[in-house]
């Protein structure tokens, strides 16, 4: 077993618990596609109480740091050097739809440096997280990028649905967190994405470098207005150089 510190276990309890909420509602979810009234209002009231089960969590033993979510914003409390951000269900659109690929996702800043991050898909119970310097981990498992260096055998993901990338292969998630996850993991050899929310990808972005990525600065940018790019080291240049357009 893996040594992990208290914010993590923190951040992993947190999920757990929130997660019961999301599976239970993905199932009524699915009923509601054939309903009339549809499942938009109710995948909204899901979001939002996630969102304040993750809150009241964190807040247990860490009554002073601050918050960023998606949904209610920034919570101000004494500790600003100290900011969970929160995205209660990263990919509400497949959740939406009754499709199974979402995540939980959870990230701690210290001093405008994320140095923890969680992805939880709990429809596959894969608990992908990381710690600043301590590696990144599925499961408990290792993780690392992939080492593909020929650009035409890597599979790439971006959630701009119907931009084309000659040079690319390329696939559409739906879900930010979960693709960064996934270049973690190797699973995938690069994301990228412009006009991205921080809380869609401070977890994953972390998971990338610990696995032994590379990501772009992204406090260069607005953190409601992120241009982000990740991959594996050995294609990262020749990523670049496909995407200098875009």
């Amino acid at each position: 077993m893996i040594s992990i510190s208290s914010n993590l276990n923190i951040m992993i309890k947190a999920a757990e618990k929130a997660s019961k909420s999301v599976i239970r509602d993905f199932g009524e979810v699915e009923k509601l596609q054939v309903s009339k009234k549809g499942p938009r209002d109710f995948v909204t009231k899901t979001d939002k109480h996630v969102e304040k089960i993750l809150i009241e969590e964190l807040s247990k033993t860490k009554k002073n740091y601050s918050f960023l979510s998606e949904e209610i914003g920034s919570i101000k409390n004494k500790d600003m050097d100290n900011i969970w951000i929160i995205d209660p269900i990263d990919g509400t659109t497949n959740f939406l739809h009754g499709i199974p690929h979402f995540g939980i996702c959870l990230a701690l800043e210290h001093k405008k440096e994320i140095i923890s991050g969680l992805i939880y898909d709990p429809i596959k119970d894969e608990m992908f997280y990381a710690e600043k310097n301590k590696g990144a981990y599925l499961n408990n498992q290792r993780l690392r990028v992939s080492n593909k260096n020929l650009i035409d055998e890597c599979l790439f993901s971006s959630n701009h649905e119907g931009v084309k990338f000659s040079n690319l292969n390329m696939r559409y998630s739906g879900c930010a967190a979960l693709d960064l996850a996934y270049v973690a993991s190797g699973r995938l050899d690069g994301f990228f994405h412009n006009k991205i929310n921080i809380w869609d990808v401070a977890a994953g972005a972390l998971l990338v470098e610990e696995a032994g990525g590379i990501v772009n600065d992204l406090y260069k940018f607005d953190q409601n207005n992120i241009d982000i790019r990740a991959s594996s080291g050995a294609i990262n240049d020749k990523m670049l150089e496909n995407l200098k357009n875009f």
